[in-house]
């Protein structure tokens, strides 16, 4: 390899390098916006939610915090798991 083109070529290597660096800049900028647009179409959908608690005046602490909150809780628990065994079931007769 002489002198004269050793330069040249890694000036070739180094402009290849640049451009590769640069796609991948663009590729993550675009995840980047998409992973925003996630996020904000998630807190818009929370901050939906908190505003219809504060307009019925519900504050799940509150509701929570009181005994009868708990057996609810065993009661939707015990109930979902029959209904996701059924569900289950009917996915199996189907396929």
């Amino acid at each position: 390899m002489s002198r004269a083109t050793d330069p040249q070529g890694t000036e070739e290597l180094l402009q290849q390098e640049v451009e590769r660096l640069r796609a991948r800049l663009a590729a993550l900028e675009d995840e980047l916006l998409e992973v925003q647009a996630q996020a904000n179409d998630a807190v818009a959908e929370w901050q939906d939610r908190a505003y219809w608690l504060d307009r019925w005046h519900l504050d799940l602490n509150a509701l929570m915090e009181r005994p009868v909150a708990g057996r609810v809780r065993a009661l939707l628990r015990a109930v979902r798991t029959p209904l996701r065994m059924m569900r289950i079931a009917i996915r199996a007769i189907r396929s």
